[in-house]
């Protein structure tokens, strides 16, 4: 006795989805950064878009900054979205490090004037080796002086800077007064609220 075989029929998911166009945050010009499915326009709230700066901004230099992105609202077939911080390759950043020197980390959260809190964590390379004690009086110049700055800025001044190497610039003029460096850079960030 053979068994007949039911053929069950597959519904196509893909036909009921529609496509969003996603943009970035005002403070990014707006920019379209991609385009997402979804079934249904609420679904795509809280869906994480990654991009990296050169293709925002074009600048082949910028290529190793990956920008994270929210979607936090939809309106029509354009999904909006929200900077939720940075960071930098991990390639990247062991290019930077040498046999010789020494790699400073400084992590804290900051808060800017019209109070959004943002995580930042610079690295510093030194242009030879540092002591303990070096190091870790850098790292509390480096803290004081994130606080200072971000106090001092807004929100989307605050991000424009890290993201662009303003800020990082403005910390290697100032704590290569303690000791020689190679380079600063801000290689992650992460919007607290």
């Amino acid at each position: 006795m053979a068994k007949a075989k039911s053929r069950r029929r597959v519904r196509d998911t893909w036909k009921e989805k529609s496509w969003y166009t996603i943009k970035t945050p005002l403070m990014f010009e707006e920019k379209e950064i991609g385009e997402t499915p979804a079934k249904d326009a609420d679904l795509l709230i809280g869906r994480g878009v990654e991009v990296t700066m050169r293709e925002l901004t074009g600048d082949f230099s910028k290529q190793y900054i990956k920008l994270r992105f929210e979607i936090d609202s939809v309106a029509g077939d354009v999904a909006s979205t929200k900077f939720t911080g940075h960071k930098t390759t991990t390639d990247y950043v062991r290019s930077m490090i040498r046999r010789g020197t020494s790699r400073i980390d400084a992590s804290t959260i900051v808060k800017t004037k019209d109070d959004h809190k943002i995580k930042l964590h610079v690295l510093a390379v030194t242009i030879r080796r540092a002591k303990s004690s070096q190091q870790k009086y850098m790292r509390q110049v480096i803290e004081d002086l994130l606080k200072e700055t971000a106090a001092e800025r807004t929100y989307e001044e605050l991000v424009k800077s890290s993201v662009n190497g303003k800020l990082a610039s403005e910390i290697y003029h100032t704590a290569k007064k303690i000791y020689p460096l190679k380079r600063v850079e801000i290689i992650k960030s992460k919007v607290i609220n």
